[in-house]
């Protein structure tokens, strides 16, 4: 692991989005709430969340990070689920990587809850869209 313990604690944030493509019928199903497994999107949010907290337990030398606040939010749209997750901290390190793990694991349990409606989704577009604190500064993504 890097030696983080002469960097300062700082208020860090960082957000990541990623997508889902999914058939019409899945979308259908999604807006409708009749995905058969119970409530996709609930499931999803939680699994970001809960992801979130195990970050360090699946990257290896990721470091352990005091998580203050986790957002994960689905919007479902024409063909796609788009899946974002904001994560703050203050702490000696980045956050980016429990905001990538949030939207990675959201995404696998919407893919979960969603495969006997449509067994081809599709994980798409994982990113950071944006970081803020440390001292590397603010960054967001150019679209």
């Amino acid at each position: 692991m890097v030696d983080v313990s002469a960097k300062q604690v700082t208020a860090r944030q960082a957000s990541a989005a990623g997508r889902v493509l999914l058939s019409p019928q899945a979308i259908a199903a999604l807006r409708d709430g009749e995905i058969p497994k119970g409530d996709a999107l609930a499931v999803a949010r939680i699994a970001g969340i809960q992801a979130v907290k195990r970050t360090p337990e699946l990257i290896p030398l990721a470091h352990p990070v005091a998580v203050h606040a986790v957002a994960v939010d689905l919007t479902i749209g024409d063909d796609a689920v788009e899946i974002t997750a904001t994560v703050r901290t203050a702490d000696r390190t980045g956050i980016e990587m429990e905001a990538l793990t949030a939207v990675s694991v959201a995404a696998l349990a919407l893919i979960d809850m969603v495969k006997a409606v449509d067994k081809h989704g599709r994980i798409t577009d994982v990113r950071v869209t944006a970081k803020s604190g440390g001292r590397s500064g603010d960054w967001v993504e150019q679209s």
